[in-house]
């Protein structure tokens, strides 16, 4: 698949899930702030009268409550972990350092690390000639 093609379907992908989870958010509050008041204490047929005064889909999914879950929370969850997972599969991506091999490295850089290196060795060879003195 090409850059532009995988680009494309990304930026698709992110669109949807946005538009989603503004629906099924903006559904939600629309149920919460609609609801009867004092519904705890109306009967089943006062509670569906009055709901179906929201409209046939907002009154309906709040008349049926695992309807509800199923179609507007249950989505929500799963819409955030799959979010949560692609977040830690894209840091730990973004966080992995690449692998330079020597060819890569420009003149200056070769020299400095050869300069590095030297240095270490150079303070590990009188480390060790420090404790031979002292046996």
């Amino acid at each position: 698949m090409s850059k532009k093609a995988k680009r494309i379907l990304i930026i698709s992908g992110i669109g949807i899930d946005v538009a989603i989870t503004i629906f099924l958010f903006i559904v939600a509050i629309i149920m919460l702030a609609t609801m009867p008041a004092g519904h705890a204490n109306m009967s089943r047929v006062e509670f569906e009268h009055q709901a179906s005064l929201n409209g046939p889909f907002i009154g309906y999914l709040q008349t049926h409550s695992t309807v509800y879950f199923w179609v507007g929370l249950f989505p929500l969850f799963a819409l955030l972990a799959l979010n949560i997972v692609i977040l830690i599969l894209y840091v730990r991506k973004v966080g992995k350092k690449p692998e330079v091999a020597v060819d890569d490295l420009s003149e200056e850089q070769k020299a400095a690390l050869r300069a590095e290196l030297l240095k270490e060795l150079q303070g590990e060879s009188e480390k060790a000639k420090k404790e031979e003195k002292s046996e």
